[in-house]
């Protein structure tokens, strides 16, 4: 069960956005298409990233056990899609409410 507690955190975490998403319409609930193509090929862009680091030798996987031990590739744990897509949500997020900051204080 701790094996889960990584990803279980992070899918808590996503949950949490969507809520504020909801909340305040920032990216999925205002535009659900636009919003998906940023945040998968900002998951996609990142994973490329992983992919190079860990093929030139720059990054590898740390033991924890406090994740599930799948991996997507060799080095590459399941949980690192989740927190990259995490990411992504989050900068997306923070980049629409600041821009609707913007526009109410420009009227």
């Amino acid at each position: 069960m701790i094996g889960l507690a990584y990803l279980a955190a992070l899918l808590v975490s996503l949950g949490g956005l969507a809520l504020l998403d909801r909340a305040h319409r920032l990216a999925f609930w205002s535009d659900w298409r636009r919003s998906a193509l940023c945040v998968g090929i900002g998951v996609v862009a990142f994973l490329a990233w992983d992919g190079a680091g860990l093929a030139l030798g720059i990054f590898a996987r740390g033991d924890s056990p406090h994740m599930t031990g799948l991996l997507l590739a060799p080095e590459l744990p399941v949980e690192e899609a989740f927190f990259l897509a995490l990411l992504c949500y989050l900068a997306l997020l923070a980049w629409r409410w600041f821009e609707r900051t913007a526009e109410e204080r420009a009227r």
